[in-house]
């Protein structure tokens, strides 16, 4: 592998697949725009890209009639599930949906659906077009988002399936956390996305299969312990539980959840896989330095 890592001195957090988003409103499902602040196209202003689909929201009969055939869909597959589920099959239930039914932003998840927005010279306007699934299929090419101590960086390398050695890295773009004002996670239908606003007041919006890790430490301060902080024996168990790991593993990443036991998070970079990104191996330990059970977890423990 070919990868991208950070500086010396720099700490690497959090690798997450990503893309630009996808509308999942009637009007504008499987399509995405690129918009200056008057909601003006402006992708053919944006430097360096290659021509990509012009997308024309349906008109509101049109996403009706579509909704309707997706109802029909749905009805069909429960019916049949039902069906054999009554002959007493080992049949499991259809999936259950994970994001929201309704928009709290109409106008940008159901009657458009800008994934960048951005007055001229400003930060969202500089994203790579390798972000876009209809300009860079991600069949052949995967993006990923690296979140260090520092920045925001986005690599990206061609994808060989079944070759999860192969990652070649290309460092396509980067900014400092500095220019990130805020980032906010958007549940419309998938539960996926996450719009990022820069300081200049541009943004974009992503989707990640992986948007916590791609989101948490955007999120969370990063108010590390170090580990001559900790108790011995809750140092002598992160040290432990680091050296189980790969053996590229960096020093662990301790915080402490509100509950009060500790969040040890080890990341190597050779576990980076081109679908999932980076894993994240991590576990939880009480103030008397002993991993808890994933049954004796407290809510504030659990990843969310």
């Amino acid at each position: 592998m070919n990868l991208w890592l950070p500086s010396p001195g720099e700490t690497l957090l959090a690798r997450a697949p990503v893309t630009f988003a996808t509308g999942a409103a009637m009007r504008v499902k499987g399509m995405r725009w690129f918009r200056d602040t008057e909601r003006r196209d402006i992708q053919r202003e944006l430097a360096g890209w290659p021509e990509g689909p012009t997308y024309t929201a349906r008109s509101a009969p049109g996403a009706a009639a579509l909704n309707s055939l997706k109802g029909t869909a749905i009805a069909v597959g429960a019916l049949v599930w039902g069906a054999l589920s009554s002959q007493g099959g080992g049949v499991g239930g259809p999936a259950g949906r994970t994001g929201a039914d309704k928009s709290y932003d109409h106008s940008d998840e159901v009657e458009d659906f800008p994934v960048i927005w951005a007055a001229p010279d400003t930060t969202a306007r500089t994203l790579p077009w390798r972000l876009d699934p209809d300009r860079s299929p991600p069949a052949h090419y995967r993006t990923h988002a690296v979140i260090t101590d520092r920045r925001l960086v986005i690599v990206g390398f061609p994808y060989v399936k079944g070759g999860a050695s192969l990652i070649d890295d290309e460092l396509l773009w980067e900014t400092s956390r500095s220019t990130i004002a805020s980032v906010e996670l958007r549940d419309f239908k998938t539960a996926h996305d996450v719009k990022i606003v820069f300081t200049d007041g541009s943004w974009t919006r992503l989707g990640s299969v992986k948007r916590e890790r791609l989101t948490r430490y955007l999120v969370e301060p990063l108010a590390f312990i170090p580990l001559d902080s900790l108790a011995s024996a809750q140092r002598e168990t992160a040290e432990r539980f680091a050296s189980a790991q790969a053996p590229d593993a960096q020093p662990p990443l301790v915080k402490q959840n509100p509950c009060g036991c500790f969040r040890v998070e080890v990341l190597a970079p050779s576990t980076i896989d081109p679908f999932f990104g980076h894993p994240g191996r991590h576990t939880v330990i009480d103030s008397a330095g002993v991993e808890l059970k994933l049954t004796d977890y407290h809510q504030d423990d659990f990843l969310t």
